[in-house]
């Protein structure tokens, strides 16, 4: 049985104070059937490991930079990360892919990086609204998930998380149903089982596109959904608390 995750992706948001008190309000998650995550901008990763403690919350960081420490002004190597008590790291996320050019290739290298610091990747994938509507959201998502097996092999995906979110409905309010997030997480689970039938069947594969509390428990019922990738609802305690909630109970 596959350990669901539920991981809060703050985004660009929050305060030394609205994230001390965000955390008071929400801690401790569920830790019974259930891991959970937050991921805060990086200037706060110090701090909100601190409020973490030794809570089964662990921390996470929502970028890594795909060379080691070196001339890279304003990155962040994965070894730094790992040093300040990073578990995980977002890799391809749909906003670093649309908004600061982040392509399959760079994805790629920047999840070898993560695991070559002992980080967990959790590797976005998703389609466009036009992708979508013209038939091609399995052909971006498989080429996707393809650059990195290419590269690192389809057993790397042992220590790794994989989130589907349809860009669509990102930010928009928009969500897939539960049907057709199932039918998405499916696909790449079946795709993934063509390299190894182990790997897929172990893998985690979350939904990251607008889960709120009022409709995680259906997309948590769904076989092939693991979890959630949580962006505007994590920065509200009881939404994200309720959230948590629906995955214990699914």
């Amino acid at each position: 049985m596959r350990l669901k995750f539920v991981a809060g992706n703050w985004k660009m948001n929050g305060s030394i104070a609205a994230n001390t008190a965000l955390l008071q309000a929400m801690l401790p998650l569920p830790a019974e059937q259930l891991e959970t995550a937050i991921f805060p901008p990086y200037v706060y990763l110090a701090a909100v490991s601190g409020l973490l403690g030794q809570g089964s919350t662990v921390l996470g960081a929502q970028d890594v930079c795909e060379y080691g420490p070196g001339a890279y002004t304003g990155e962040i190597a994965a070894a730094m990360l790992a040093d300040l008590g990073c578990r995980y790291v977002l890799v391809g996320h749909s906003e670093r892919r649309a908004l600061f050019g982040d392509t399959d290739v760079r994805v790629a290298k920047k999840f070898i990086a993560a695991q070559a610091a002992g980080l967990q990747p959790v590797l976005c994938v998703g389609e466009s609204l036009q992708e979508r509507e013209t038939g091609l959201a399995e052909l971006v998502i498989a080429r996707q998930i393809r650059m990195v097996i290419d590269r690192v092999g389809v057993h790397a995906l042992k220590q790794a998380v994989l989130a589907y979110e349809p860009v669509w409905a990102i930010g928009t309010g928009k969500t897939a149903s539960p049907e057709q997030a199932q039918a998405m997480h499916a696909f790449i689970r079946s795709s993934i089982a063509q390299h190894d039938r182990e790997v897929a069947a172990g893998l985690r594969v979350v939904y990251g596109g607008s889960v709120k509390a009022s409709n995680a428990t259906e997309l948590f019922a769904m076989p092939d959904i693991d979890g959630g990738l949580i962006g505007g609802a994590a920065l509200v305690a009881a939404e994200f608390t309720a959230i948590c909630q629906a995955a214990v109970a699914a």
